[in-house]
Parts: structure tokens; C-alpha cells; sequence
């Protein structure tokens, strides 16, 4: 239909089955496509009425089509924009994604009443208000969520920032797309540091405008206040044994697995402090530390085979308070570093960490951040 024909719309108006329904929305629909001035306000109100009478009822390709030609116009009556954002989503996606016209309350309704769908619409919409982002967020689909971060265009307030910061340490897919948000400030990037994979470390430290010797700092007191297991003094029995072992020979890595196979987490810091001669506080630090890597370089300058320190990683990750899903990617990163790392570079790492609280320093040194 190229022209407006009140007489003919009315006619079809006046037909009650779906076929007549569907074909008068695709009549009026078609209407739109390269109308410029040609309809009149009255026309143009006319047809949107017309479209709000029968669209429920019209078949889906007819919505569909409805849909897609409303989706980009910012004169269509909200109540008829509503209407279709909340259809199914083969007709919704279109003005979820592109309508002017929804305003934020009809948005967060959809986001709390809709499908995952309905929200993955919304999350890619090109302006997304720090309300619709926090609505989102409270849903908690993590693929959503990923979706809303990715999207340079959502507006993420300081709340809801912080919020996912937190999120971060516990949903991994989440880190990357944080780090690159501009909402994100230095004090929060800090905090990720802590737990984030090496590569995105040195993110942090090129993008989030943090000093080196800053970070290295950050990473010497997260070493000491980290510490899960109560610091004994230096004449504990455990501390002792470990030296008297060492003294004779005796610890080897055999005896640093068995340790941990029976839960001496303790014993086990102690005879890896006593074999590398590094302090106690960093050596429980690599037991804790995400991504395994200085427990790595720790182990292969004790000359270690892969076998075992495939059992220390396992042990220890046992013996950290988080999440289990992430343990084969994490324990293929720390297998590789430790593969790649010859001897004399894992015992020149040790050295200096047996030297000064140059943790971080050191790690830098072998390219890992």
C-alpha cells in the first residue's frame, strides 16, 4: 500500500478474523516506510490507533514487521511502544534494542517482568541509563551483565561499580570488561589487583594509573593481611620441625605433598619456607594467591617435577577459600609458567625474594605482568 486510503483501512478494520487483523497492521505498517511529509498528523494518528487495535491480535510476522518499521521513529505513541517491547522477543528485539521512545520505567519493567532475552536487548540498547544498568545488575544473568559492560554506551553508576568489583573476584568473565570501564576508579582497580590473572595485572598497572612501586606495595601488605591461618611464633613446633628437616636433608618435595595431603597447611609453609629460605608471610601468600603463579616459580627452583607440582597446586588450591569451577584454566597458566621457566631463573627470582619484599618486582622480571 504506497498511499493513505482511510476507506480502504476502515474496511479492513471492520474485519474480525486474524487474517484481516494481520493484513490491516501490515497495511498500515507499510505505511511508514518513506512516508516523509506526505501523512498529516491526523493521518499519522490515525494509523498509530488502527495499530494499537489489532497488532495483539495480528500474527507474528505481521508484529515482527510492525515492529521493525516503529523501532527507529520517535513520534509513535508510547502505550504501543510498550506493548510491543514486552511481545516475544522475535518482536520485542527491535525496540528494546533501538526505540527512542521507551522511557526508563518501562525498561526496568521489562528487565524485572521479561526474559534473559528481553535484558540482552536492553543491555545493548545505544543509551543505557545508570538506573536500566542497575536494574540489570540486580538481575544477576552474568551473561547479561558481561553484555552491559561490554556496551561503551551504558552509563554504570559508582554503586553499581563497586558492586561488580566485588562480583569480580568471584565471576571471572567479569574482570576484563570492568577494567575497561571508565567508570572505573583507581581505589577499585586496587582492590581487583588482588585477585585478577597476570595479563590483566599489568592492565591495571598501564590503564588504571597506579605506580609500580604502588603496586608492589598493595601486593607486600596484601601478603600480610591475607593470611589465613594464625602466624605462630618463631619457635613453634611446626617452624622447628621444618629447620631440623632441613638441617638432615630431609625436605623434599615427597614430604611437602604428603604435608599437605593431611591437611598441615602450617607444616607445609614451614618446609617450603625452610627449602627456599623465603619468609613465611610470602610463602602463605603464594598458597593464597589466584593464579598459582609464584607457588610455580616457588617450586621449579626446588627442581620439582611437573607431577609434583601439579599435586602442590591442587593441595593448595584445596586449602583456599573460592571457587573450584576456575581450577583447570588456572592450573594450565600456572603448569605453563612453570614449564617455561627454566632453574636458574626460578632460583634468581628466589633470591631476590629471599633478599627484599620485591614480590612483585620479581615476578615482572619474568615477563608475567
Amino acid at each position: 500500500m504506497s498511499s493513505f486510503d482511510s476507506s480502504y483501512l476502515l474496511e479492513l478494520a471492520r474485519k474480525r478474523s486474524t487474517e484481516g487483523r494481520s493484513e490491516l497492521a501490515a497495511a498500515v505498517s507499510d505505511l511508514f516506510d518513506g512516508e516523509g511529509a506526505v501523512l498529516t498528523d491526523r493521518e499519522r494518528a490515525l494509523m498509530y490507533e488502527i495499530l494499537h487495535g489489532v497488532v495483539r491480535d495480528a500474527e507474528m510476522a505481521v508484529r515482527k514487521l510492525v515492529s521493525t518499521r516503529l523501532a527507529d521513529r520517535n513520534d509513535t505513541p508510547p502505550d504501543l511502544i510498550n506493548l510491543l517491547a514486552n511481545d516475544k522477543i522475535e518482536v520485542a528485539f527491535p525496540i528494546l534494542s533501538e526505540s527512542a521512545v521507551l522511557q526508563d520505567e518501562q525498561l526496568i519493567d521489562v528487565i524485572r517482568q521479561r526474559t534473559l532475552e528481553h535484558q540482552m536487548a536492553v543491555a545493548i540498547r545505544q543509551t543505557v541509563s545508570e538506573d536500566v544498568s542497575e536494574a540489570i545488575v540486580e538481575q544477576g544473568n552474568e551473561r547479561v551483565i558481561r553484555t552491559l559492560l561490554q556496551n561503551d554506551n551504558a552509563n554504570i553508576s559508582e554503586k553499581t561499580m563497586e558492586f561488580l568489583v566485588e562480583q569480580s573476584e568471584r565471576v571471572d568473565s567479569f574482570q576484563e570488561p570492568v577494567l575497561n570501564r571508565r567508570e572505573l576508579k583507581p581505589d577499585m582497580a586496587k582492590r581487583m589487583f588482588l585477585w585478577v590473572s597476570a595479563a590483566l595485572r599489568k592492565h591495571i598497572i598501564d590503564h588504571c594509573g597506579l605506580e609500580k612501586s604502588e603496586v608492589d606495595e598493595l601486593m607486600e601488605k596484601a601478603a600480610l593481611e591475607s593470611l589465613t591461618v594464625e602466624e605462630e611464633s618463631a619457635d613453634s613446633k611446626s617452624e622447628e620441625l621444618a629447620q631440623t628437616l632441613q638441617s638432615e636433608g630431609a625436605v623434599d618435595p615427597a614430604l611437602m605433598i604428603r604435608a599437605l595431603r593431611d591437611g598441615e597447611v602450617r607444616l607445609f609453609v614451614d618446609l617450603l619456607a625452610a627449602a627456599t629460605g623465603i619468609r613465611h608471610d610470602l610463602i602463605m601468600r603464594f598458597v593464597l594467591e589466584p593464579s598459582g603463579e609464584s607457588l610455580a616459580v616457588a617450586c621449579k627452583s626446588l627442581d620439582m617435577s611437573e607431577e609434583q607440582f601439579k599435586n602442590v597446586f591442587m593441595l593448595c588450591r584445596k586449602a583456599r577459600p573460592i571457587r573450584m569451577d576456575r581450577f583447570k584454566e588456572d592450573a594450565e597458566g600456572a603448569l605453563t609458567l612453570f614449564r617455561n621457566t627454566d632453574l636458574a631463573a626460578a632460583a634468581e627470582v628466589v633470591d631476590r625474594w629471599k633478599r627484599d619484599s620485591g614480590y612483585l618486582a620479581a615476578l615482572r622480571d619474568l615477563n608475567m605482568i
